[in-house]
């Protein structure tokens, strides 16, 4: 709603079609310096400087040189309030197409977009949910009024919505892997939807739940879909890691394979024990499936990784060719890149894996903070 100076908000939403569509937009961020390197809207065509709330409570007019007034003008802060403000002196200095994030950061965090991948052989069709704030990713699989959720995350209500839409029942839940940068919503959907939970069994030793084994050679049918359990498990990132094939075009790699990267081994302590099950399943396993699989992660670190729509995909022959972490011919090389000079942990990581694991049960607003920034599942990003 536009108000009477001109100021409207912007929706987390809104703010992700014009990412998506590679639209014009100048980000004004007003967040502490600290976070804002950390962690920022990005796009194509997005421009984005940070001027921190407290160097401007004495007014805009210092910075009205550094912000463009040929361009619509976003002020992003970390809840709402504070971009408002700023937002609404931008526009008693004469900038009009000014706008604030609603909710700010958090619920930039926190927008699943619904992107479809494709339709099934046999009926049906995959829809990928792009969580475009933190570079996560989830998949839905429908068929026949049936569907199945893959990687689900903590906003539960959106899968709900979706297969609603659809007219679908969830019937399953699944998990690639424990997690470790955000709280799976796998359990909870299934809880709420009567679906069962399916979890690898080498990474949940220590989980205090019910839950159906994920293991090899197993079928799970959505409708007259099979989404086929990968029969050479995929271990690096995790133990358990499991890769899925769906309907024989689709490879849902987990975090064990980005577009641009790979998985790291790290996030368990375990990086020296796992980094050869990690080279095993890149270098070997995933070599001797169907080249021409399309490739569906669980995470995407940069814009770039972002395709047509928004879908993150890409083909696993091509990814051979152009993957960085798929050409590293020398073992030892190799161990160096994924072992030495990784990217900084994700935010309270371990906090996260004891939430997965049901060790721990904070309350939405602790699991919203505990999720605040990108998710830094890859090895390359730097």
């Amino acid at each position: 709603m536009t108000t009477a100076t001109g100021l409207r908000p912007m929706t987390a939403g809104e703010l992700t079609k014009i990412v998506l569509n590679k639209k014009e937009l100048f980000i004004l961020d007003v967040r502490n310096q600290s976070d804002f390197d950390d962690w920022k809207v990005e796009g194509e065509s997005v421009e984005i400087i940070n001027i921190p709330y407290f160097d401007l409570l004495d007014g805009v007019d210092p910075v009205l040189d550094q912000i463009p007034s040929d361009k619509p003008l976003l002020v992003v802060c970390a809840k709402e309030g504070s971009s408002k403000f700023v937002a609404e002196q931008l526009v008693g200095a004469g900038r009009t197409n000014v706008s604030y994030l609603e909710g700010g950061m958090k619920s930039w965090s926190e927008h699943l977009e619904p992107v479809k991948i494709g339709d099934l052989k046999d009926g049906g069709s995959l829809y990928q949910f792009v969580r475009i704030g933190k570079g996560c990713l989830s998949y839905m699989v429908i068929s026949s009024g049936e569907a199945a959720v893959i990687d689900t995350l903590r906003m539960t209500d959106v899968f709900e919505r979706f297969a609603e839409e659809q007219g679908a029942a969830i019937k399953h839940t699944l998990d690639t892997h424990l997690h470790a940068d955000h709280i799976s919503g796998g359990r909870k959907l299934a809880e709420q939807t009567g679906a069962t939970y399916w979890l690898p069994p080498k990474d949940a030793t220590e989980v205090t739940f019910q839950y159906e084994k994920l293991e090899e050679g197993r079928e799970i049918s959505v409708g007259n879909i099979k989404i086929k359990i990968q029969p050479i498990y995929s271990p690096g990132h995790t133990i358990g890691s499991t890769s899925f094939i769906v309907d024989d075009q689709y490879l849902l790699t987990g975090d064990i394979l980005f577009i641009e990267s790979i998985g790291r081994p790290d996030l368990a302590g375990k990086a020296e024990d796992w980094v050869g099950d990690l080279r095993n399943t890149l270098y070997n396993r995933y070599k001797g499936l169907a080249q021409d699989l399309i490739v569906l992660p669980a995470h995407f670190g940069k814009v770039t990784e972002l395709g047509d729509g928004g879908r993150v995909m890409a083909r696993l022959s091509d990814l051979y060719r152009d993957n960085p972490g798929l050409n590293i011919k020398d073992e030892e090389t190799f161990r160096r890149t994924v072992t030495v000079n990784l990217p900084p942990q994700p935010n309270a990581y371990q906090e996260i894996r004891q939430t997965n694991m049901g060790k721990i049960t904070p309350n939405e607003d602790e699991q919203r903070e505990m999720e605040i920034g990108p998710n830094r599942c890859a090895v390359h990003d730097k």
